[in-house]
């Protein structure tokens, strides 16, 4: 495609982290290695020790560790990405859940130093939000949203349940108490679908999260929200915001909203976007474009591409 072509930048989020992330960069960029020592001065931790030497796939995931590290990639990416090929060759920017944060950092919209430090807060408040271990999430696969909208409906009875992500047309995240998430497994087997556990420590992006989201709200108020340089897809709305008060109120219910990323790219391909660059580790979000698009338009043409290291920027 050509270099005019209109470009959004995604960023992906909890779940995407991966041993050695991010180390080649910071190895050949004093900037970059400077942005990991501030986030391990802001989170307490050995940032660096737990993802390029621990090979730790339980500590690496813990959100606590994973919020700042793998915002600390993300940005690096972008700061690499932009010394390549121009800040202006982006026309926006979305984020999945934490993604959004780097998305913030990336439009201006924080400072890199106040990104770190949300993140940071963010993790440890979602790792904390449930002690007593009462929520879970279930991905459920091979259904339709209507489907899915049936199935926790009945599933939910009087307990906490909710769509919590819509990943794909066929790709829906569910959030809530663990009896009504454990009953979505069965409805979904019944309905010819699939549902499957996720290894999370909570009730992300549901009410069950109310607390959590109260607290953070506290520290995203004393930021300094800039208007952005280029439009942000906010997972609440799916559409875009062009100031920094309206991303602030919209970020600040996100932990207990829903991520309506398969929304974001559908507007984005409505307002002109053809070519979607991830920025960050293993690509989940890159290969969610086409089922995304396909059933908007079958004969859609595009380019998505995931960029989650130094080599792969050269490429």
């Amino acid at each position: 495609m050509s270099d005019t072509v209109r470009t959004a930048l995604i960023f992906p989020g909890q779940g995407s982290q991966e041993a050695g992330m991010g180390r080649d960069a910071a190895e050949n960029n004093k900037e970059a290695m400077e942005l990991w020592k501030k986030a391990e001065k802001i989170s307490g931790l050995p940032l660096r020790e737990l993802y390029w030497d621990s090979g730790d796939a339980v500590a690496m995931a813990d959100t606590r560790a994973l919020q700042p590290a793998l915002t600390v990639v993300n940005m690096t990416l972008w700061m690499e990405y932009a010394s390549k090929f121009g800040s202006d060759s982006v026309c926006c920017a979305a984020g999945h859940s934490l993604g959004e944060y780097s998305a913030l950092a990336a439009a201006r919209v924080l400072s890199p130093e106040q990104t770190l430090e949300a993140v940071s807060i963010r993790g440890q408040l979602m790792a904390d939000a449930d002690p007593d271990h009462i929520g879970a999430m279930a991905a459920v696969l091979r259904l339709d949203l209507q489907q899915v909208e049936t199935i926790v409906r009945e599933a939910a009875e009087d307990d906490c349940l909710n769509i919590a992500n819509y990943n794909t047309p066929t790709q829906i995240v569910v959030s809530g108490s663990k009896p009504a998430v454990e009953r979505i497994l069965g409805l979904a087997k019944q309905s010819k679908g699939r549902a499957v556990l996720l290894p999370v420590s909570g009730a992300f992006h549901s009410p069950m999260l109310r607390n959590a989201a109260e607290e953070l709200k506290k520290v995203l108020d004393r930021l300094t929200w800039n208007r952005p340089v280029f439009p942000i897809y906010c997972d609440v709305t799916g559409c875009p915001a062009m100031d920094g008060e309206s991303l602030r109120d919209l970020v600040s219910v996100q932990m207990t909203s829903s991520v309506r990323w398969m929304h974001i790219v559908e507007n984005q391909w409505k307002d002109g976007v053809r070519r979607w660059i991830e920025l960050g580790p293993k690509g989940a979000l890159t290969r969610m474009v086409d089922p995304i698009l396909r059933a908007v338009d079958s004969d859609a043409e595009f380019e998505a591409r995931n960029i989650g290291s130094l080599a792969q920027m050269q490429d």
